[in-house]
């Protein structure tokens, strides 16, 4: 009898965990500080969800308030991903022009940073940089343009290099790069669509993402910042010269994705001068961008 009770109090309690999270692929009960908290939510693949769908999250702790807009990472799922920098109980709610999505509340636990944990880097007395919790940053940096581009194998090699501790910052690009030494095809593409230049620029392609995002969790887990550059003029694929529409729907789909990870710096460019299609006016739109939304 008593393990007939046990069976049905189990029971009862799987129940109730997936009706509390009954509109979730993902529920997050507990996160470290200056990690990340992530909700993933099941909604519409039909139509474009790129440009279709809105989602937010706000996420409210005492008076912090913070809100960050979600994304559609395929598959009919959508993510809302932010990095907590209060200890305590954080409460949110979603706003979508979806019913399915709109008006999704919870709440979770952020846990104290643990020893290795230092928090972002940001400026520290106009000259220094330092982490959230006061640790002295110095970066020390190198640059692998493409090596996210490259594939598993050759990036696992650059892991195991960057182990070592040589390097605590990373410059990479975002988009693949095409120059003397890297004539080689990237496995994944940004946008939808065949290469080399026959795009559907109104739909971005999650897994090319969802790649960038594993490095980027990989250059945390050895302590090393990632230094992603948004744009660059090496390119054979016309990634360079997208109009500005197509320009905001990446930048605020990186800033959604990227945003919350505590190692994430951003360089708008490199060589921005040799991107002839592009004109002040736009570099300090994408600037206001990343100063608005990050």
């Amino acid at each position: 009898m008593k393990i007939k009770w046990q069976i049905y109090m189990t029971i009862k309690h799987i129940l109730f965990g997936l009706l509390f999270c009954n509109y979730s692929i993902f529920c997050q009960v507990n996160v470290e500080q200056w990690k990340v908290f992530e909700l993933t939510l099941k909604g519409p693949s039909a139509g474009n969800p790129f440009k279709d769908v809105k989602l937010s999250g706000n996420f409210v702790s005492d008076n912090d308030t913070v809100s960050v807009s979600g994304f559609y990472d395929g598959g009919g799922k959508y993510r809302i991903i932010t990095m907590p920098n209060r200890i305590g109980k954080w409460n949110y709610t979603t706003a979508s022009n979806i019913k399915g999505l709109n008006n999704k509340n919870g709440s979770f636990i952020c846990e104290p940073a643990k020893r290795d944990n230092h928090g972002p880097v940001a400026v520290q007395d106009t000259f220094y940089f330092a982490h959230a919790d006061g640790t002295p940053y110095y970066p020390f940096g190198t640059t692998c343009y493409a090596w996210v581009h490259q594939g598993d194998s050759l990036a696992e090699v650059t892991l195991k290099t960057l182990s070592k501790g040589y390097f605590n910052k990373m410059r990479m690009c975002i988009f693949p790069k095409s120059y003397d030494w890297n004539i080689n095809e990237p496995l994944y593409y940004p946008f939808e669509g065949t290469p080399l230049t026959d795009w559907d620029y109104s739909r971005l392609n999650p897994e090319f993402f969802r790649n960038i995002e594993k490095r980027i969790q990989q250059l945390d887990s050895l302590g090393i910042q990632a230094d992603l550059i948004v744009f660059h003029p090496y390119d054979r694929w016309g990634f360079s010269k997208m109009d500005r529409a197509t320009d905001d729907l990446y930048v605020n789909y990186i800033i959604a994705r990227f945003a919350a990870y505590k190692n994430v710096w951003w360089s708008m460019a490199n060589e921005y001068d040799f991107m002839t299609e592009k004109t002040s006016d736009d570099w300090d739109h994408y600037i206001k961008l990343f100063s608005q939304n990050d």
